[in-house]
C-alpha cells in the first residue's frame, strides 16, 4: 500500500468513541484490531525503508571511510515525517477498510 498518499493526521486527534463501537461492538476488540493493522503498517513501512536504504549503501565496509550519504538522509527524513502506523490504522478503521473476521465468533462462541 502506498502510505505516501493516504492523507490523516499527522498527530492524535480526540475521536468519539460511538465510532470504534460500528463494527465490533465490542472496544476491546477494537483495540485488538487497531494493534495488529498497526504492527501491519508498521512492518510494511520498515521494509520499504530497508529496501531504499540498501539500495544506497556502499559496497565496502570500512571504518576510517565514514561519509554523509544525502540520499539516505533525504529518505530517512521522509520516513520520519509520516503518520504513525497507528493513526494509518484508525483512519483505515473508521473508513471502514480493514477486514476483520473473529474465528472464536464464527464457531460459534468462546
Amino acid at each position: 500500500m502506498d502510505y505516501k498518499k493516504i492523507k490523516t493526521e499527522t498527530t492524535a486527534v480526540t475521536r468519539q468513541k460511538d465510532s470504534f463501537y460500528e463494527h465490533t461492538e465490542n472496544i476491546y476488540e477494537t483495540v485488538v484490531v487497531l494493534s495488529k493493522r498497526a504492527n501491519q503498517i508498521g512492518q510494511e513501512i520498515k521494509q520499504e525503508l530497508d529496501q531504499k536504504i540498501a539500495e544506497f549503501a556502499p559496497a565496502t565496509d570500512n571504518l576510517e571511510e565514514v561519509f554523509e550519504n544525502r540520499e539516505q538522509i533525504e529518505i530517512a527524513k521522509f520516513y520520519e515525517s509520516l503518520p504513525k502506523p497507528t493513526l494509518f490504522a484508525i483512519n483505515e478503521f473508521l473508513n471502514n477498510d480493514i477486514y476483520m473476521r473473529n474465528p472464536h465468533k464464527e464457531k460459534g462462541g468462546y
